[in-house]
């Protein structure tokens, strides 16, 4: 089976973008082929990559990339889950379908350390009830949920 083709884009490619790149790769068993941009890319945000330590899903790894990297290519799925990135969206070749979520950007919040964690734990957890509900509808020659549940409560 080819596996379908999924972009998410955000603005900074920094926390959005990059909690969902390492969620859907957990939650398909790596049976899609998951990538992440920005308009305006910055560095991953150490507070997204403790965030996804806490459900077992290294993203330190992860480099953020510009959307211009992946001008050309074809995806299956483009998910945008900030507005700027919605509105300012390129459009790629293929069957693209387009689906948009409007989430905070847990990197604008203020406060201590533990009360910005808190921010980004509980986008992390909208990314993932946004995925679930998602791949819940995809066709059946998709690939389905095959990894573990990553619901864990947060701490």
């Amino acid at each position: 089976m080819i596996k379908r083709r999924v972009l998410i884009l955000c603005t900074g490619n920094a926390a959005r973008s990059q909690m969902a790149e390492g969620l859907l790769t957990a939650m398909s068993g790596g049976g899609l082929d998951v990538v992440s941009a920005g308009i305006r890319p910055t560095q991953v945000h150490p507070l997204a990559i403790r965030a996804m330590r806490e459900r077992g899903i290294e993203i330190r790894h992860q480099r953020s990339k510009s959307v211009r990297e992946f001008a050309g290519e074809s995806f299956d799925y483009v998910i945008t889950v900030c507005d700027a990135a919605a509105e300012e969206c390129p459009t790629f070749p293929g069957p693209a379908q387009r689906i948009h979520w409007s989430l905070p950007d847990p990197a604008a919040g203020t406060g201590s350390e533990d009360e910005c964690l808190v921010i980004f734990r509980r986008v992390r957890d909208a990314l993932e009830t946004h995925l679930r509900e998602w791949m819940a509808t995809l066709p059946p020659d998709a690939s389905p949920v095959v990894g573990p549940s990553t619901t864990q409560p947060s701490v």
